[in-house]
């Protein structure tokens, strides 16, 4: 059984505090979408192929599951800030390695141990649900989550800007410096929060089992998260490839694909008071359609870049939109089990992704650009049929 305890007197969440964990959830978000608009350019300076260089946006993003897996569950049974400032040190001796890769192979592993890492932005959604008062929970943790998204659409547009006028390497340079500046305010005012369980370290990680055994509610997000990350993982794995070949679009041209490619920032909202109206399963159902629309909408883009664009921005909102329902449902719902639920979900999500990333690579190896979009829309149609029969 779980030995749950609660402090007699717990932080509140400040102003300040909020908007620390908003910049500081940007800054780290993207260390793992830098690589997204600058993967040819791996594979000119290493003499890499696609499916090689695809490897570093698998382990990257399989990074992140691990991280999600192994070290957040940790977050119910430790402070929560300890953890965040020790992946913090790792982080930035991750991004260091990864600026100083002299081989591919050095590349990839920086981008595990980034990835693996740069997952105490799963630490940071449960801290803030923590500190903030239940009145307050939904809004502050939309207000992360627009960080997050944020920071995903810098590391895109960033990495592609960077890259194009002063080296790949150059990117994690500046990334390294930001997490440098923020670190000693990170230390002097993110607040402890006590621990929810006195589990060893085993126990906490059987007990996962326990979780998606015990809620259908978790499995049905986490399931369909997954899909949907197979479709997301696989396009951003493989577009800059692809405007190469079709449009002769470098990393500039690929990072600024990321700016229609964040429309899921302008949704997160409306999509929760969405959820807070109508339920749960009309947004998740809408989100996963608009994915559907999305890689069908990707089969023209060797005739325009407007197909290109739209799809991005399809893409993009019907995965958040669907990610914001799943994410409020999962973490509604047992307090003392917060941080163990986000781990399940998360790994799901990122799980899906590094697996699209592997999937996509093969796909663009061996069928070309539609050949990456099949495998989008055959996982997202899957998607939805999965949807409608786990009732």
């Amino acid at each position: 059984m779980t030995a749950a305890y609660e402090a007699p007197e717990r932080a509140r969440l400040t102003r300040g505090q909020m908007v620390l964990s908003t910049v500081f959830i940007f800054a780290t978000a993207g260390t793992i979408h830098f690589q997204t608009p600058m993967l040819p350019e791996f594979g000119r300076t290493f003499g890499a192929d696609a499916t090689q260089v695809g490897w570093v946006a698998t382990l990257t993003f399989g990074g992140f599951l691990a991280g999600n897996v192994l070290l957040t569950p940790l977050g119910d049974s430790f402070d929560k800030r300890r953890l965040i400032l020790f992946q913090l040190a790792g982080l930035l001796v991750a991004l260091v390695a990864t600026a100083a890769a002299p081989t591919l192979s050095v590349l990839a592993a920086a981008g595990l141990a980034t990835g693996v890492f740069a997952s105490l932005s799963q630490q940071l959604i449960p801290l803030v649900a923590e500190l903030a008062s239940p009145s307050e929970r939904g809004r502050a943790v939309g207000t992360l989550l627009s960080g997050l998204f944020l920071g995903i659409l810098f590391g895109r547009v960033g990495g592609g800007l960077i890259a194009s006028n002063f080296g790949w390497r150059w990117t994690y340079v500046i990334s390294a410096a930001m997490l440098v500046v923020i670190a000693p305010v990170l230390i002097a005012r993110l607040p402890s929060v006590p621990a929810k369980t006195q589990l060893a370290y085993g126990a906490l990680m059987r007990s996962l089992v326990r979780l998606v055994r015990e809620r259908a509610d978790l499995r049905r997000a986490s399931a369909i998260q997954f899909l949907l990350g197979i479709c997301y993982g696989g396009f951003w794995t493989t577009f800059a490839q692809m405007l190469v070949s079709l449009h002769g679009l470098g990393p500039a041209g690929a990072g600024l694909i990321g700016i229609p490619g964040a429309a899921g920032i302008l949704v997160a909202r409306p999509a929760g008071r969405w959820m807070d109206r109508r339920g749960v399963r009309p947004v998740v159902t809408v989100g996963i359609c608009l994915v559907i629309a999305a890689h069908l909408v990707f089969g023209f883009a060797a005739l325009t870049m407007a197909a290109v664009i739209l799809g991005a921005m399809l893409l993009d909102t019907g995965l958040r939109a669907a990610m914001v329902a799943n994410q409020a449902l999962i973490t509604g719902t047992a307090p003392d089990t917060r941080s163990r639920s986000n781990t399940v979900f998360a790994a799901h999500v990122w799980g899906g992704n590094a697996t699209g990333a592997f999937i996509a690579s093969v796909a663009w190896t061996y069928g070309g650009w539609l050949g990456v979009c099949a495998s989008g829309l055959l996982a997202s149609l899957t998607a939805l049929a999965a949807y409608r029969w786990m009732r």
